[in-house]
């Protein structure tokens, strides 16, 4: 998905976490849980106890041979963080077939790098709440309020 005229830098590709085997998965899930970077914290504070329109958001969730970052089921919608790390070639292949794939199975897939959510929190909770096909989404939140989203 590309979200236009919001102050962010590029959208990286797409996203990490492949792995092989349901329960290796599932460990492999929850150890991220547990192990979350700073600015995975940072946007879990503002998705956790269905603060976004009553959404319920879920994070480190296993999707077919994919562990994405965040996810919602209810709107199909995936949110991924990315690093540096995304830059290299070979990881980027990797994240268009990812994407792709998740894109396929229905979801919409949000991407931003780990640089915006700490200098332009507001434009990645506007770019989410833009994406929500929610009753209530037509009156977004202003960039002023991100305090409150």
């Amino acid at each position: 998905m590309t979200v236009s005229n919001l102050p962010l830098s590029p959208s990286p590709p797409v996203g990490e976490g492949r792995s092989e085997g349901k329960l290796i998965q599932k460990s492999f899930a929850k150890k991220l849980r547990s192990n979350q970077t700073k600015v995975e914290k940072i946007l879990w504070t503002k998705l956790r106890n269905r603060q976004v329109y009553r959404i319920k958001f879920r994070r480190q969730q296993p999707i077919g041979p994919y562990i994405v970052d965040f996810v919602t089921f209810e709107e199909k919608i995936i949110i991924e963080l990315d690093g540096g790390y995304h830059n290299k070639e070979s990881n980027r292949r990797n994240d268009y077939e990812r994407t792709k794939w998740l894109e396929q199975q229905g979801y919409t897939v949000l991407r931003f790098w780990n640089k915006d959510i700490i200098k332009d929190p507001g434009g990645v909770f506007y770019a989410i709440h833009k994406a929500i096909k929610h009753p209530h989404s037509s009156s977004l939140p202003s960039m002023e309020r991100e305090n409150e989203v």
